[in-house]
């Protein structure tokens, strides 16, 4: 019996040493599923970068099994990205940053480059949620499995143990792929990457007390001189022979060395995360033998038998807030949704997190959870940094049939008078020269006030109807006017917010309109006949819901759109002005029918009641876009501004099949029926008069939408093929 307890307490101790690889470290879940179905016994894990994520959660409970179904359902790209849903932004957010392909910090008149592509909020978020279970242990010596990680301090280049401390935060940092993600703060280091300086710790953890290690290796080997085909490749290559070369030494210090085919993968091949996975299986059980060698885990006491379910809910008992100075308590919790002392469902923390984040008033968020004494809740602890820079240059660029081709360029300021001011100038160059300015005082719930003047221009053949009268028309014979359109409008507003995604504006307008063309000419001098040169005076409401997903390609939500708009006053161009309003709404709904498949309906229409003398602003029909000036409406089939009069209804259907990602098939239909009071003559419930069908392709880009879209109308007889590069501005 004594040989026996002695031989017991004498197993050897083995330790499991992952290392970084970014997707390709995904070959670590095959492994680890082997070692769970042998029921090797782990004493303490090491890792680095996605070896310390994998790790980590291997540590804290979760089986390779549970591990391939986590990964397995995760969109990576969203994760990465830090891609903040639609609805985590206000409409001033949405409308101001829905058509800048480029954002760069500019502060002192010099351009800034980000630290990095991403916050890594999305990650920290995922990793806080499913380390849960374990967030009061700060000593990661105290998890089911002991466990280590390892970073690089950014400022002198020196490897950083992570074995306390806020688990997700410290596997964020040892995850931090430079350029990528931004450096993480953990008291005064700011760190990255461990995979810099060490990424596979074999000596630190044989200094833990490990007999035996097992190590797997997801490194790349150095590459050919055919296979270094651009500069990311250089650089890949000489980082590599710093890691290949201590890998020569590392490898023969680890007793069970698996290393994985990841020939063809690289650190962002995320979508084939089933196949690396197969390849570290393959890889593990080839050294079956060694492995089934080592101590087994005690079934009996095996703390892998508590429950990882994650929470839907958690219940916060109390809130903390550290490191803001401009943003109050009340204005984050606001964002955040947090109340204290109360129970709300994960999916809510969540969006409340992207509400903050969505703000980009802070750089980065930090928070924990830790179990409330004696209650089932947590108290929870949050740690911000706000931003400093507050001045950005956007850029973008856009073609269409309308505008023709125009580059964007934006400067944006925060907190130019007030901590919650914004103000945004965008100059439209190209074809037709435009401004947009805005200044908001964002007072979220309450009502904000706004300001905002825009100028807009272009030259379109257009109906004749919306600058002539029928016996105009039939006089000239003419039914087409090649056009100049000069417009600029000016307005004062208030806001309020119901929820997040319903707004209510109240304000009032100066419009200065200037049409003129050289089809009718009156005064040779000119040779340009002016059909408007008028000021108008305007007082407007607007109701507004929009839960679309997606601008450009909604898949789920509602968008509904009420506005009224009451002419007042007129300069004395406009001799036969007499007040007038003009009501218009649009509703639509979008669903997936599958995950690729989605369709949307959407119904629209307006009226204009008062005098009747002033056409210019009436209802015109036709063509494909968005943000479009005063009252024209798109629509398939036609050419813009074909289809005219001072009311008029419409229904559009779209079938969007998105083949594969960002890669979108679209086929519409859309019917109207339009003219001049037409809901008096009961016209607007009769089969309609106006049909257009469209079949298009659309790319998603960093730059906006690329379209191409080829619609035919059965009246006209003929088809119109629509183009458009970029978000629309």
């Amino acid at each position: 019996m004594k040989a026996q307890t002695n031989s017991s307490t004498q197993k050897p101790k083995v330790g499991l040493v992952l290392s970084g690889g970014g997707a390709k470290g995904f070959a670590h879940i095959g492994v680890l599923k082997v070692i769970d179905s042998l029921g090797v016994k782990v004493d303490y894990i090491a890792g680095t970068s996605m070896g310390a994520i994998i790790g980590s959660l291997y540590a804290s409970g979760y089986s390779g099994k549970q591990l391939d179904s986590i990964f397995s359902s995760l969109d990576f790209d969203a994760v990465i990205n830090d891609d903040l849903p639609r609805s985590a932004k206000t409409f001033y957010e949405r409308d101001n940053t829905e058509k800048y392909g480029v954002i760069l910090p500019f502060d002192r008149f010099k351009l800034k480059l980000p630290s990095a592509l991403s916050r890594g909020q999305n990650i920290f978020n995922l990793l806080t949620k499913l380390t849960l279970h374990v967030s009061e242990i700060d000593d990661f010596a105290e998890l089911p499995i002991p466990f280590f990680c390892v970073a690089t301090n950014v400022e002198n280049g020196k490897p950083v143990i992570l074995d306390s401390g806020n688990l997700p935060l410290s596997i964020t940092a040892s995850g931090a792929f430079p350029t990528l993600f931004q450096p993480v703060t953990i008291g005064d280091d700011l760190l990255i990457d461990g995979g810099v300086v060490n990424n596979y710790p074999i000596d630190e953890l044989k200094s833990k007390g490990m007999d035996l290690i097992i190590g797997v290796d997801v490194q790349d080997d150095l590459a050919t001189r055919d296979e270094m085909v651009s500069a990311l490749d250089v650089l890949s290559q000489i980082n590599n022979f710093r890691t290949i070369a201590d890998m020569k030494l590392k490898s023969k210090k680890t007793d069970i060395y698996i290393k994985p085919n990841i020939i063809g993968f690289t650190v962002v091949s995320f979508s084939q995360g089933r196949e690396i996975i197969k390849n570290g299986k393959i890889a593990a059980l080839k050294e079956l033998g060694a492995l089934k060698k080592l101590p087994k885990i005690n079934r009996d006491t095996n703390s892998r038998s508590i429950d990882l379910i994650p929470a839907d809910s958690i219940a916060i008992n109390g809130i903390s807030i550290k490191g803001n100075e401009r943003y109050t308590r009340s204005y984050i919790l606001g964002k955040l949704k947090l109340k204290g002392k109360e129970t709300l469902s994960y999916a809510d923390f969540n969006k409340g997190v992207n509400n903050l984040i969505a703000t980009n008033n802070f750089d980065s968020f930090q928070y924990s959870f830790k179990e409330s004494k004696g209650t089932d809740g947590y108290e929870f602890a949050a740690n911000l940094r706000e931003s400093r820079t507050t001045t950005f240059l956007k850029l973008g660029i856009h073609y269409d049939e309308v505008y023709k081709s125009a580059a964007l360029v934006n400067l944006t300021t925060k907190r130019l008078f007030f901590n919650n001011d914004i103000v945004s100038l965008d100059i439209i160059l190209g074809d037709n020269v435009r401004y947009n300015f805005e200044y908001l005082i964002d007072k979220g719930f309450y009502w904000s006030i706004g300001l905002c003047s825009r100028y807009n221009q272009f030259e379109k053949s257009i109906n004749s109807e919306l600058l002539l009268d029928e016996a105009q028309i039939t006089q000239t014979g003419i039914n087409k006017l090649d056009v100049k359109l000069r417009d600029q409008t000016n307005q004062f507003y208030l806001q309020t917010l119901f929820r997040k995604d319903f707004a209510l504006s109240l304000g009032a307008e100066h419009k200065r309109l200037n049409i003129k063309s050289e089809t009718i000419t009156i005064d040779t001098e000119t040779d340009e006949f002016l059909f408007e040169n008028t000021d108008y005076f305007s007082v407007f409401g607007n109701l507004k819901l929009d839960t679309y997903d997606d601008k450009y390609y909604p898949s789920t939500g509602v968008y509904f759109s009420g506005y009224l708009h009451t002419y007042l006053f007129a300069s004395s161009f406009n001799k036969d002005f007499e007040q007038f309003s003009i009501a218009k709404a649009d509703l639509g709904y979008a669903f997936r029918l599958s995950q690729n498949m989605s369709l949307n309906f959407q119904t629209g229409g307006g009226f204009k009641f008062g005098d009747n003398a002033t056409n210019a602003l009436d209802f015109a029909l036709g063509g494909y876009g968005n943000n479009f000036i005063n009252n024209f409406i798109p629509f398939l089939g036609y050419d813009y501004i074909s289809l005219t009069g001072n009311s008029y209804v419409k229904a559009h259907v779209k079938a969007d099949y998105e083949i594969f990602n960002k890669n979108h098939i679209t086929l519409e239909a859309n019917w109207a029926n339009i003219g001049n009071d037409i809901f008096e003559s009961g016209e607007y419930f009769t089969l309609p008069d106006y049909r257009g069908y469209a079949l298009g392709y659309g790319l998603e880009t960093f730059l906006g939408p690329i379209q191409a879209k080829y619609s035919y109308s059965p009246e006209e007889g003929q088809s119109v093929w629509y183009f458009n590069i970029g978000f629309w501005f």
